[in-house]
């Protein structure tokens, strides 16, 4: 069968990539600029760019479907853009038909944990696996559930939102909430676990460095924040009882400081039968995740239009 083209939107708060690819994951061509502020900015960049990105070598009818991976919240069946916090003045925003009554093409949307984890289903490390689970674990933390075959989205398409889990009475304030998953195993957590524990705030990339050098707070921080991160996947694991669990970003470049004090905490807390079925393993995409998600978007509604 021969491979198809996709188009691949990413919108984030800084940054708007654009990515063109095809269903063996290749990466064919790439742009990125600046978020400008406003609304209709941005969608008049996006228009502008995915011109470029085609010419001259391709055209829209060799396109199969256009994904957008935005952050939440979104309403991801009617393709509405319902007010992310990292994109002012987007409130209500129906970017999926905005999209494709420009272009004419198939046009879906997904937030960024759902496109990640579809992204690592169909060409990373869930690659050949039924049920996976996808963690952020970035400025932020949500959950991508690929689940015997196909993405979970929830009645509301809220599933997967576990940043929100109350896992302490305190703790920083993240996701509305003091003592939330997110305020130990995200960056957000991270840099203000420190700033609690050291008096000044460092970015979590930082308080990891200072604890592979033996910086005595950066390393009880990623000891608290590893034993966090053990307690929400041992009840990840028992709920969902998932073949692999892929973890990103913090996770993804810093295995070695979490994992030790993870597999503790797992062996300890977890179901014998699913904790020995589930592997836990880093984003294999790495840098190119991003790009990737919103691709995975399109391939997957594109196989789902087949059938």
């Amino acid at each position: 069968m021969e491979s198809q083209k996709y188009i691949g939107i990413d919108i984030g708060g800084t940054k708007t990539a654009i990515s063109l690819g095809n269903s063996d994951g290749g990466l064919i061509n790439k742009r990125k600029f600046l978020t400008p502020s406003g609304v209709d900015a941005v969608i008049e960049s996006i228009f502008a760019e995915v011109e470029l990105l085609l010419y001259p070598s391709h055209t829209l009818d060799a396109i199969q479907a256009i994904g957008i991976s935005c952050g939440g919240p979104l309403d991801s069946k009617r393709g509405i853009i319902q007010s992310p916090p990292n994109l002012p003045g987007w409130d209500g925003i129906p970017i999926v038909d905005i999209v494709s009554e420009h272009f004419g093409i198939p046009t879906y949307l997904e937030n960024d944990a759902n496109a990640c984890a579809l992204a690592e289903w169909y060409w990373g490390n869930g690659k050949g696996y039924d049920s996976i689970i996808f963690l952020t674990f970035g400025t932020g933390l949500g959950a991508g559930l690929i689940l015997d075959g196909a993405l979970y989205r929830g009645a509301d398409g809220l599933a997967g939102e576990v940043g929100h889990w109350r896992m302490a009475d305190t703790g920083p304030y993240c996701y509305y909430k003091h003592g939330s998953w997110e305020s130990f195993v995200s960056g957000a957590g991270i840099s203000g676990l420190y700033e609690i524990s050291a008096g000044k705030k460092l970015s979590a990339q930082k308080v990891c460095q200072l604890a592979k050098e033996g910086d005595a707070a950066a390393m009880r921080v990623i000891e608290q924040s590893g034993k966090m991160l053990g307690s929400g996947l041992a009840l990840l694991i028992d709920l969902l009882n998932p073949q692999r669990i892929i973890i990103g970003s913090i996770y993804s470049r810093d295995e070695a400081l979490f994992r030790p004090i993870m597999d503790q905490v797992l062996r300890e807390e977890t179901l014998s039968v699913p904790y020995a079925r589930c592997e836990i393993v880093p984003s294999l995409l790495g840098e190119q995740l991003g790009d990737m998600a919103a691709l995975g978007i399109a391939r997957d509604h594109s196989v789902r239009r087949e059938r």
